[in-house]
């Protein structure tokens, strides 16, 4: 099976302008298809900003509204699959409001939705409803993809029950502030090491409101190491989620099999 070539989009984009950002995702989705990627994953909250108040409710969509119909245009256009972050609006409970992430696949059809589980901060709580489905995968180039928004990734029994279900590689948006630059320097190759994955973490960057993105988008591998790695400025990294490489890790790597679950109920 061939390496899945995996592009970070690291941007911040233009806050409150959806058409801008889709513009800047087209930009990137021509590059990284040129440079053979076969997805593209973009920050958490991506279409919109993160730093927009009380927007949030006026800019929030359906899962199938119109920036996803476009976002899928650009993945037809460009011949690979996109995973971006947007402020979800639920048509079915009037008001309700989610932090979420898409996959669309390069034939422009919905692979995985997810909304985030873990709220983070004040701005969160206040506008979004937490998401109540831990693990939500697809199958993308012959590998089980699954999804999480940045603060989830944080959680070790969050990525531990992707593991326990199979994923191969997990995308991450995420909207990491300064000082938590230990999550994509340090916790994010940890969790892909003890869980035998690959994890695609795509950040923000740089100052948005009240908030300062740190940048850091890495591609971690399931040997505890940083594939690719972006700076602190706008940028698009691209590294290979390889299949075989995966799998002779997973074989050395005893940590899931060598698991007692007995042990573990007072965790819950």
């Amino acid at each position: 099976m061939p390496a899945l070539r995996t592009a970070l989009l690291q941007s911040s984009g233009e806050l409150g302008d959806v058409a801008a950002n889709l513009k800047i995702l087209d930009e990137a989705a021509a590059r990284a298809a040129a440079a053979g990627a076969g997805v593209l994953l973009a920050p958490e909250l991506f279409l919109t900003g993160y730093a927009i108040g009380a927007d949030i409710a006026r800019l929030a969509e359906p899962a199938d509204g119109p920036s996803a119909r476009a976002v899928a245009a650009i993945a037809v256009r460009h011949g690979l699959a996109v995973g971006y972050g947007y402020p979800e609006r639920d048509t079915e409970r009037h008001g309700v409001l989610y932090n979420s992430a898409q996959l669309i696949g390069a034939d422009g059809v919905p692979l995985a939705q997810y909304r985030k589980t873990h709220l983070f901060g004040g701005f969160e709580t206040q506008w979004f409803t937490p998401g109540d489905q831990p693990v939500v995968q697809a199958e993308l180039g012959g590998l089980t993809v699954g999804m999480m928004i940045c603060y989830d990734v944080e959680f070790p029994e969050n990525v531990r029950a992707h593991a326990l279900v199979g994923t191969d590689l997990l995308l991450v948006p995420t909207a990491l502030m300064h000082p938590a630059e230990i999550v994509p320097l340090s916790v994010v190759p940890v969790r892909a090491f003890e869980n035998q994955l690959y994890l695609a973490y795509a950040n923000r960057t740089g100052p948005e409101g009240d908030f300062e993105f740190v940048g850091l988008s890495t591609l971690a591998g399931p040997d505890g190491t940083a594939r690719a790695r972006a700076g602190r400025g706008e940028e698009l990294v691209i590294g290979d989620v390889d299949p075989a490489f995966l799998a002779a890790s997973r074989q050395e790597n005893p940590y899931l099999r060598d698991r007692r679950p007995g042990l573990y109920g007072s965790l819950v």
